[in-house]
């Protein structure tokens, strides 16, 4: 039995991990969903005061709460960058990172140093009017039909404060965990083009892909299951 922590990306919450939960649970592991602060059923606590540091916060605290031991800490997206977070602080009670179609800093970077400089222009100066991004249309992240309406009924904004917060940690006790980075090609999403390069550049990372849009959860949760239920 292994245990699971599933932390979602951007305008997300744990809801979108619906699909996948089941299956896990089917397999015999334990399974858990955070849903961020300021987002999801916790967007009543959206403020200028949520950071990155409050989600890593979010995450740490379940393992905690619920004295995880050896998890397998799942990160879609901008939740890369608060899995690496967790990672920094709670090692020793991890077993495996995945990165999902995710960001995966270096010490320093923050969710937005990957962005192109068009980007970074754009949610800055929509987070300088409103203090936050609106979702985007779950069309760029390869879904339609009856997919893409439901992942737009429940996205919610997302907390400004992540931005361009840095994230800094000890790269060597991250690296020291065995990482998973899982690609997702049809279609690639263009702000995660960098850390498809990236870990590939670097020694130490266990690659996989999966043939769907950038919310594999979603849109090819069996086969991101399959995936999670190889991981040693």
């Amino acid at each position: 039995m292994a245990d699971f922590v599933l932390v979602h990306g951007a305008w997300h919450g744990a809801w979108c991990w619906n699909r996948v939960l089941p299956p896990l649970w089917a397999a015999g592991h334990r399974a858990f969903a955070v849903t961020l602060t300021g987002v999801g059923e916790r967007a009543h606590l959206l403020s200028k005061h949520v950071t990155l540091d409050t989600h890593i916060a979010d995450v740490a605290s379940v393992i905690e709460a619920e004295e995880l031991l050896d998890a397998v800490l799942v990160g879609h997206s901008y939740g890369g960058m608060v899995i690496t977070g967790v990672a920094d602080r709670l090692s020793a009670r991890l077993r495996h990172l995945v990165y999902l179609d995710a960001v995966v800093p270096l010490p320093g970077e923050s969710w937005s140093s990957g962005h192109s400089p068009e980007t970074q222009a754009a949610r800055r100066k929509a987070i300088a009017e409103s203090g936050v991004l609106a979702p985007p249309d779950p069309e760029v992240f390869g879904l339609s039909g009856a997919d893409r309406a439901w992942v737009a009924r429940r996205q919610t904004p997302q907390p400004g404060g992540v931005y361009d917060a840095p994230l800094h940690f000890d790269a060597a006790s991250v690296a020291a965990l065995p990482r998973t980075f899982i690609d997702c090609t049809a279609p690639a999403l263009a702000t995660i083009a960098l850390m498809r390069t990236r870990v590939r550049a670097e020694p130490g990372w266990s690659l996989a892909e999966i043939a769907t849009g950038h919310d594999a959860m979603v849109s090819a949760p069996q086969a991101l299951v399959d995936l999670l239920l190889a991981i040693p």
